[in-house]
């Protein structure tokens, strides 16, 4: 027989049991197959857990039928089997299937099966409709369809990823088979033999083995150990071969100068820099100075100091001939930003009607601010600004770096909250650009992809730490509206309290008007908020419910929906706040996205002038507003809000030497439900990094290494980052050693090819940048 090889084609093994796997999962090669690994495992004789089950997701199983009956079918000939099937822990799972005479014939009480088929509601229980199954034991000690020949009996039972064209255990079976005939132990393997031998690793052939076929619970663990340390040493081979490319490059040199635009910045400024700000500033000033580009991530929490820091770097390199472009991931908040740069640069902002007068002394810097929704005039001058190189400072959304727009060096670009922008389109900005243009990303509250990165490595860390003098503390507290009207009376009057001793207040709000949502933004609050899937009718969430419901029961989308539906908007809060009578006399201002620019301009102009006293908005306040009087923020419907958006939003407030910052995180959701824990856990800390942790384990990474923002999706397979930051650590310690002196890895070509296959497999996002 010819030999397995990795790429074999698995017909040549399976013959026809190879189309399934291919229609099925995409699966083509022997290696695809070993390389598709438990979702779980069930302990040897046990059964599964009904409680995990979700409506909508295909699912394998093990049960024990306790009762089968049988009726007619009413409206046409044949007949129902009902096949009542227990978990061992009180739950019970009702199924039927549709002239169903083999069912009618192989599962009688007593028998054991795996099941396996798509979980659906009927008359409000879970069930199964004619789901696929395979008898594992019958009664009276015997199985006359033995479980997947050659698998042992007597090990956990492997469940794999399936869905409805294909089983669990026809995948098993597959599996199997080619562990029993190909020769394993002659693969080439990407972890080189001293790396293994470091670790104690298993040989690949029996690694293989333990996670497909354990002996005991927990076997797999050792197995599994070798591939994760694998999938580490792959990806930071990666960015070892990224950031090489990088080092390659050229980018633009900007020393630092004694007189210019940045000592001018200085000289004019009243306040002084934080120890933070000077030492974070120091870093990111010699990176500049250097022809080779840098790639850094600022870290610092909400109000530090991050913009200071960037606009500072960006006048050194406008002070060496280059300009600076500031990507936000909004135009409303590019917009803030652009306001929030000229009035930092003060009388150093060029405002095109006195940057020629012969009198002006001083160096002076055009801030241009590019965005979409711009009239045409404004969009072709700014363009003739950018390319023509008048423009110092370009701020936008990430449509800046696209084609379109044509810099005439640039030579810095400062991405505001990294998170919507991932390591493929930063390849793609520095293919596009000779030289390559120096990058600073910021993120006060790094999402799960952040804190992934940095583990990994893709940037240079560099954390502000500190924050300027003279600020106090926020204290946040929730406030579940279901305990009572007497919550949202109080938080009212805690708003009133604020604004009779002067001070203003922000009051957030997840919608503009009761009928902004689409459907898509809908399913996107269900799944976010409720955990349903789309398509899906209920959640298996047995949280708290709240009066009217079924005690103890879970959420139906019906109910979900229409509880998302009463979502506050800034519309309706608007005109509450305007009729409450403990806010009486209150100048109360509305703001979101929807507004004409000069519009939101004008309402931040009069709150930041103190002229409105309550200002009901959207997230449009996230970035770039300061305003040292407002002391409190009420985030109305707050569990739809992720972690990231929370923190930044209460870093709003406490931005002045008030004596008491509040922020009021007001929710309608049950108070034991997990997105209710998520504000608590918000709540409770204060430190940015500390809730990305939290985030990323309730989250997962998301797409490390590509494009994807979801944490839904990942381009790591076997790895955790919380779980394995060890072991990731390890791999970057044998990845440096190794191409000290071989930076090509020679030295390991195995590895070295399943780098290449790994950039050719997601080589995908690069176009990314050019959308625009």
């Amino acid at each position: 027989m010819t030999e397995i090889l990795p790429d074999t084609p698995l017909e040549r093994v399976l013959g026809k049991g190879a189309k399934s796997l291919h229609k099925a999962l995409g699966i083509v090669t022997a290696k695809e197959l070993l390389d598709h690994f438990p979702r779980r495992y069930i302990e040897t004789n046990a059964l599964s857990d009904f409680s995990e089950l979700e409506e909508g997701e295909h699912v394998t199983f093990r049960a024990k039928v306790t009762q089968k009956s049988e009726r007619s079918m009413q409206r046409r000939r044949g007949l129902i089997v009902e096949v009542t099937v227990d978990d061992g822990r009180g739950h019970t799972l009702r199924m039927a299937y549709f002239n169903g005479y083999q069912a009618r014939k192989d599962l009688n009480p007593g028998v054991r099966a795996l099941f396996h088929g798509k979980v659906t509601t009927f008359n409000g229980q879970l069930t199964l409709n004619n789901p696929d199954y395979e008898v594992q034991f019958r009664p009276g000690g015997g199985s006359d369809q033995p479980f997947s020949p050659g698998v042992p009996s007597d090990g956990p039972l492997a469940l794999y990823p399936a869905n409805r064209h294909i089983t669990s255990w026809e995948i098993s079976r597959g599996i199997a088979a080619l562990l029993q005939t190909a020769d394993i132990g002659r693969w080439p393997d990407p972890v080189p033999e001293a790396v293994a031998r470091k670790e104690n690793l298993l040989p690949l052939a029996e690694a293989y083995r333990l996670v497909h076929l354990p002996p005991r619970q927990d076997d797999q663990e050792a197995g599994m150990k070798r591939f994760r340390l694998e999938e580490a040493l792959v990806m930071q081979a990666v960015l070892h071969r990224r950031r090489r490319e990088a080092s390659r490059s050229t980018g633009t040199a900007a020393p630092l100068r004694t007189s210019g635009a940045l000592s001018a910045f200085d000289a004019q400024t009243s306040f002084e820099l934080t120890e933070g700000q000077r030492s974070s500033g120091a870093l990111i000033s010699a990176d500049l100075a250097l022809d080779t580009p840098m790639n850094r991530l600022l870290q610092g929490e909400v109000g530090s100091g991050k913009t200071l820091v960037a606009l500072r770097a960006m006048l050194q390199v406008v002070d060496a001939g280059a300009q600076a472009a500031l990507v936000a991931p909004t135009e409303v908040l590019a917009a803030q930003h652009s306001r929030s740069l000229k009035r930092s640069l003060g009388a150093l902002a060029d405002d095109g009607l006195f940057s020629s007068a012969p009198d002006v002394s001083e160096p002076m810097v055009k801030v241009t601010l590019l965005t979409g929704s711009m009239r045409t005039s404004q969009r072709k001058q700014a363009l003739l600004d950018i390319a023509s190189g008048q423009a110092g400072i370009v701020v936008g959304t990430h449509a800046l770096l696209s084609e379109a727009v044509q810099f005439a060096q640039l030579g810095l670009v400062v991405v505001d909250e990294q998170h919507r922008f991932g390591v493929e389109q930063r390849r793609a900005l520095r293919a596009r650009y000779h030289p390559t243009p120096h990058m600073l990303v910021m993120s006060a509250t790094p999402i799960p992809r952040s804190v992934a990165m940095t583990v990994f490595g893709d940037l240079e860390l560099t954390v502000l730490e500190g924050m300027p003098g003279g600020r106090t503390p926020t204290e946040t507290y929730l406030a579940p509206l279901i305990r009572g009207p007497a919550w949202i009376e109080r938080v009212w009057q805690r708003m009133a309290e604020q604004v009779r001793a002067g001070h203003q207040v922000y009051v957030v709000c997840p919608r503009i008007s009761a009928a902004d949502r689409t459907a898509q933004e809908l399913d996107r609050q269900l799944e976010f908020r409720f955990g349903l899937l789309p398509g899906q009718e209920r959640t298996a969430v047995a949280a708290e419910v709240p009066r009217g419901s079924a005690q103890g029961q879970p959420i139906t989308r019906d109910w979900a929906s229409a509880f998302v539906s009463q979502d506050a908007s800034v519309e309706l809060i608007t005109q509450r706040l305007q009729d409450n009578q403990q806010l009486a006399g209150a100048r109360i201002g509305s703001l979101h996205g929807q507004l004409p620019a000069e519009e939101i301009a004008g309402t931040m102009a009069e709150f930041e002038a103190g002229r409105i006293d309550v200002l009901v908005a959207t997230t449009v306040i996230e970035v770039g507003v300061d305003v040292p009087n407002a002391t409190t923020m009420v985030i109305l419907d707050a569990e739809s809000f992720g972690v990231s958006t929370l923190h930044q939003l209460r870093g709003r407030i406490g931005r002045g030497q008030t004596s008491t910052n509040l922020c009021l995180l007001v929710t309608r959701m049950p108070e034991e439900h997990p997105s209710v824990e998520r504000l608590r856990q918000v709540a409770e800390t204060s430190d940015g990094m500390e809730l990305a942790k939290l985030d990323l384990a309730r989250r997962r990474e998301g797409d490390v290494l590509g494009a994807s923002q979801s944490g839904r999706v990942s381009s790591l397979k076997h790895l955790r980052i919380l779980r394995d930051e060890k072991l990731i650590g390890r791999a970057a310690g044998y990845i440096r050693r190794l191409t000290e002196e071989d930076p090509e890895l020679r030295c390991a070509p195995e590895l070295a090819r399943a780098v290449e296959q790994w950039e050719q497999d997601h080589d995908d996002a690069a176009e990314y940048v050019a959308q625009g």
